[in-house]
């Protein structure tokens, strides 16, 4: 999760010089081709139809949804705002372990909702008064990558005991590349001078390397461990990161409105996520026994 908060503001970096398209395109083919040479004996037999499906919607989801989404919502917004909607990842996790596998979500969590969409309404009403309606539409494109980033870790839950890390690695790369080749492939003519561009390009495979191949790696993990809901309390470090390295590495400021948001939804990531010590270790044992 902190590599994936790192590549907030690496996302943001390239989307300001390349097309959002050709951005997931190149990050997912040299995340595929870097993967194959470690994956290839693990690639057979191949999975049931019923696992390849739900690769398939990782790749969709997880590679293709959620970044063209988060690119695009950063195109109008800043890293450090993009960020605190990501804050409510946690939350939204935490919602959909309840309504799709069936986890219990207390009355605690529902408080914390409520939390989280008072930090959301605080981001809104800041922009509202200072900026262009622009910005509000890039913070709600970030959200819905909040959405896709909650479908694919449900999603990996599914699928952690059914196939092995370097295969689903591969197998959603793959598809993630097949899946944005129609509408990058036909913009990479027009930027290959862009491409030439060492520092961007050597950002472009950092992209890769880490958001693509290592956060899958330690990811899938750590889902075939634990399950969804305790997974959701480590995605507080996404958005912290985010925020930390807009401030440090592009000198985003930090207002008062923003603060408030943060520790509205940084409170609701706390009610939600953070277990008693029973519940905690009852649902750390549970995950430990076979499926």
């Amino acid at each position: 999760m902190m590599m994936v908060g790192a590549n907030v503001v690496a996302g943001k970096v390239l989307a300001q010089s390349l097309p959002v398209p050709v951005v997931i395109f190149l990050r997912c083919l040299l995340a595929m081709l870097l993967v194959l040479p470690f994956a290839w004996r693990d690639l057979r037999p191949l999975p049931s139809r019923r696992v390849m499906l739900n690769l398939l919607m990782q790749g969709a989801l997880g590679a293709v949804s959620y970044n063209t989404f988060l690119l695009a919502g950063l195109r109008r917004t800043g890293a450090l705002e993009g960020g605190l909607v990501l804050s409510s990842i946690p939350v939204v996790v935490a919602i959909g372990a309840a309504a799709i596998l069936g986890e219990r979500l207390t009355t605690r969590r529902w408080l914390a909702v409520l939390l989280a969409a008072g930090g959301m309404a605080a981001l809104t009403l800041a922009r509202t008064g200072q900026s262009s309606a622009g910005t509000l539409l890039g913070d709600a494109l970030v959200f819905l990558a909040v959405c896709s980033e909650t479908l694919w870790i449900l999603l990996t839950r599914l699928s952690a005991a059914r196939v092995g890390i370097l295969a689903a690695t591969f197998w959603t790369q793959l598809f993630a590349t097949a899946l944005q080749a129609p509408f990058a492939v036909p913009l990479l003519a027009g930027h290959v001078g862009v491409l030439r561009s060492m520092p961007l390009a050597a950002l472009l495979v950092y992209h890769s390397v880490t958001a693509s191949l290592l956060c899958n790696f330690f990811w899938y993990g750590g889902m075939r461990r634990v399950p969804a809901n305790v997974g959701g309390v480590f995605t507080v470090l996404l958005p912290a990161t985010a925020a930390a390295l807009a401030v440090v590495l592009l000198g985003e400021r930090v207002t008062a409105t923003l603060a408030a948001g943060f520790v509205l939804m940084l409170a609701s990531i706390l009610l939600a996520t953070w277990p008693g010590r029973r519940a905690g270790a009852a649902e750390l044992c549970a995950a430990g026994q076979p499926r």
